[in-house]
């Protein structure tokens, strides 16, 4: 299966946080499961650091890709269409961040891994 990890999961995955749930840890351990992570995510992530809400060992520019490339996590750009989908989302969410990723999965038939339950109300299949 093809899931879109949400830029928590992302980060709570590499610093092994507890708070990450079973199921995620299964989904996100499972090699036959294609993961992706947002560029969405990776400016979320750069924009908490930036804020002084998120703080990693080494530079972000270094430490997101090689995180990607350890856990076989790829990459998915932003395209217009994602953009443009967010327009249609009704507001249960006010994150632009998370608002993107449900575009993303809802265009691209992505399962969204995610501690989020108002990303459920999108009709997006989410697991956790």
């Amino acid at each position: 299966m093809k899931f879109l990890l949400d830029t928590h999961v992302f980060l709570w995955w590499v610093i092994a946080d507890p708070r990450l749930s079973r199921m995620a840890r299964g989904v996100i351990a499972d090699g036959g499961n294609t993961l992706y992570l947002s560029a969405a995510s990776g400016w979320e992530i750069v924009i908490k650091a930036g804020l002084g809400r998120l703080q990693v060992a080494d530079e972000l520019e270094r430490f997101v890709p090689e995180q990607m490339a350890l856990n076989g996590i790829e990459g998915l750009p932003v395209a217009v269409a994602h953009a443009l989908r967010v327009g249609a989302l009704p507001l249960h969410h006010r994150d632009p961040f998370d608002r993107l990723l449900v575009a993303q999965a809802a265009l691209e038939d992505l399962a969204i891994v995610t501690g989020d339950p108002q990303i459920a109300e999108y009709g997006v299949h989410t697991v956790w």
